[in-house]
């Protein structure tokens, strides 16, 4: 593990100003961030994103040390070509680093495809996590569910794939439709999401995610199986209510899961708390991670 100084020339140091810092897996270098110092707060990325989703929170988290890692295939870790980017192997390679910093009393912000790539290494490590803030995510299978279906076999088929691809559609188009507010997405913020992603190999971890909602059921439906081992930890529900792809039932299944957990709903907000809603999801990780 080691950090550098290198970034490339796109990124916004004003808006990104963390020092890059490396991790080497079997199947290249995973990027991360680590600031501060304190109880860890791991903050977990989905689908088009990267850490600079989180670049707002982390100056909030005063006395945590904030974890962000790029996902292979996405934001500053490298993107290998003919890596499987499937769910399980991409929390493989996430538990591999995550042990790699032997972490105690850890909270786990997720959200997207980082609910089950993070709470996977959770449900594996429970006696290393403290408590877990869950924005719009799932961990279960959606396989007989019509909506998710319709989703996955559109974007993750030929055409979907095809989208993504060729027009960075996910990163380009789709980014913009799950925004509550979509002037948040300004052009500066936009850059930092496309260029990441800018031609077709390096793209494929975008791509291959869309088919495994469906096409990762049955490691879906397996995280679910060992629900209760979180049961016990603290945990906070924060939640976009102008979200398109998880809405308020999923929120009901995670209150089902954590019946004492607080539910902060975030009228106006879609997807990416962290975008939106910075300030709310950093006190809700303050409050849960205390003592």
């Amino acid at each position: 593990m080691s950090s550098a100084a290198g970034v490339p020339s796109w990124l916004d140091r004003g808006l990104y100003p963390f020092e890059p810092r490396w991790h080497s897996t079997p199947h290249g270098r995973m990027h991360y961030v680590d600031e501060g110092s304190g109880p860890p707060v791991v903050l977990v990325h989905g689908n088009p994103t990267w850490s600079f989703q989180f670049r707002q929170v982390i100056p909030l988290l005063e006395g945590r040390r904030a974890i962000a890692p790029d996902h292979l295939g996405f934001g500053l870790s490298e993107k290998p070509v003919g890596y499987s980017y499937r769910p399980a192997d991409q929390a493989a390679v996430l538990a591999g680093f995550l042990d790699s910093l032997d972490l105690r009393g850890a909270t786990l912000v997720v959200g997207d495809w980082g609910g089950p790539l993070g709470l996977s290494w959770a449900l594996d490590n429970p006696d290393r996590v403290a408590a877990l803030v869950i924005t719009n995510t799932w961990m279960w299978s959606v396989s007989d569910d019509w909506y998710y279906q319709g989703f996955s076999r559109f974007m993750g088929g030929p055409v979907g794939r095809r989208l993504i691809l060729r027009r960075n559609f996910f990163a380009g188009d789709f980014l913009k439709r799950v925004y509550g507010d979509r002037s948040a997405l300004t052009p500066a913020i936009h850059r930092h999401y496309l260029q990441p992603l800018g031609t077709p190999d390096e793209r494929m971890g975008s791509a291959v995610f869309p088919r495994e909602i469906i096409g990762s059921s049955d490691w879906l439906a397996s995280l679910w199986d060992r629900r209760a081992a979180l049961q016990d930890k603290r945990a906070a529900l924060v939640w976009g209510m102008k979200d398109l792809a998880f809405r308020d039932k999923e929120l009901r299944r995670w209150q089902e899961l954590f019946p004492e957990a607080e539910a902060t709903r975030l009228e106006g907000c879609g997807h990416f708390v962290a975008e939106e809603r910075p300030a709310e999801l950093a006190s809700e990780i303050l409050r849960v991670s205390g003592p």
